[in-house]
Parts: C-alpha cells; sequence; structure tokens
C-alpha cells in the first residue's frame, strides 16, 4: 500500500518536471514526510488542467458519502478491483498525477512485523514522479464546501517491492513520464497493472550503518 510520501523538491524543479504552473505557489510548502492518515492537501495535476498544478486532499471522498470518515479508507484504490467498488466507480473516471519525489515502506524483520525496517522508495530515472491517482469532487454537508479529493493507485508488487513491502506484496503505480498523457486522457487501468513497472531504488533511513541502497 502507500500512505506516507516524500516531496521536498524545489517549486521551480516541479514546475519543470511537468510542464505545469502551480495555480497558488504560496501554498507549496516542501515536506519530508507527508502522513496520509492526516488527509493533507498536496500537489496534484488533473485531467480537466494538464497545465496547471493544483492542491487535492489525500483520501477520496466520493459525491455520495455522507460524512468525510471514509477517507482513512480510501487512500489507496486496488488498480484491478477499482471500477466495482462502489467508492471508486466513478472516480476512475477522473484521473490525475499525484506528485511526489519519493515514498516510504516498512519491511517486517518479524513474522508479526514487531520489527520493522523503514526505506524510502525514489525513480531512479525521474527525481520528481507521479503517481497514478483518481478523484472526486464532495460537497460537505451542511457548508456546502466542496472538497477536491484523491486516491492513489496501488498494483501487485514488483520484485523490488516483495522484499520491501513483504507482509502486503502492493506497491503504488509510479507511471512514467511518457504515460503522464495516456493516464490523464483515460487508458484502460489494465494497462497500468503490474507488470506495469518504473525502475525504483529503495533506501533503508533510521539506520546508521545500513544506508546501501536495492536497485531492481
Amino acid at each position: 500500500m502507500c500512505y506516507r510520501t516524500k516531496l521536498n523538491s524545489k517549486l521551480q524543479e516541479i514546475e519543470h518536471s511537468f510542464q505545469a504552473v502551480f495555480i497558488d505557489p504560496e501554498s507549496y510548502i516542501p515536506q519530508e514526510e507527508i502522513n496520509g492518515f492526516s488527509h493533507h492537501e498536496t500537489p496534484v495535476i488533473t485531467d480537466e488542467n494538464p497545465q496547471e498544478i493544483t492542491f487535492s486532499r489525500w483520501g477520496l471522498i466520493p459525491f455520495w458519502a455522507k460524512s468525510s470518515e471514509i477517507q482513512k479508507k480510501t487512500l489507496n484504490a486496488k488498480i484491478e478491483t477499482a471500477q466495482e467498488k462502489p467508492s471508486f466507480q466513478k472516480a476512475v473516471h477522473h484521473r490525475c498525477l499525484v506528485i511526489a519525489d519519493g515514498y516510504y515502506e516498512w519491511q517486517w524483520l518479524d513474522s508479526k512485523g514487531g520489527t520493522k525496517q523503514k526505506y524510502l522508495l525514489t525513480s531512479k530515472e525521474q527525481p520528481v514522479f507521479a503517481f497514478a491517482g483518481i478523484y472526486s469532487y464532495w460537497k460537505e454537508p451542511g457548508t456546502n464546501n466542496l472538497q477536491h479529493t484523491y486516491s492513489i493507485l496501488t498494483t501487485e508488487a514488483n520484485e523490488l517491492m516483495s522484499k520491501i513491502h513483504n507482509n502486503k506484496q502492493r506497491m503504488p503505480v509510479v507511471l512514467a513520464k511518457q504515460d503522464h498523457g495516456k493516464w490523464l486522457d483515460g487508458a484502460d487501468l489494465s494497462k497500468f497493472a503490474f507488470p506495469y513497472e518504473v525502475a525504483l531504488t529503495a533506501t533503508p533511513v533510521n539506520e546508521p550503518g545500513k544506508q546501501q541502497a536495492l536497485n531492481f
């Protein structure tokens, strides 16, 4: 799965990487670690305005939801079943690029996960990259405040992530740069499920003396 990401690149680097501009640059705050369960607003590019970088709240709220409580269960959407799930059925037709320069995962070092090793995953070819995302608009009952929210698609783990995320065997869909347009244009979800993958590097963190990166 994917619940912790990272984006602390410079604003200008992000804009250059995606050939898009921030609509509200003052709202961009570089972060070393973004906790999905805090439901932060993070930079995204939507199929509505591919030349603009806007902000969306992590944790998709479908239009029919009575409250935002569902967010804690919709940080991720399985790419294999998203079209069948009520929470995501409509949203799969609304695509976005979720911008990041890394994400974190924990490797279980024992059978019950009592001891874990944290890893930072980065793209070998894209200093700033995009997760495959889907989004929804939700009007908050009572206030009619319109919220833009998203979910990150996940797929079966590749060889590297099978070793790192060894309890769930899942990984987020990191898009190749040349596929950004295809994703936003609504290409079939199955085209982005494993064995579709982007080369990643896994670096252990908070482990002095154990900083040997893993590359696949």
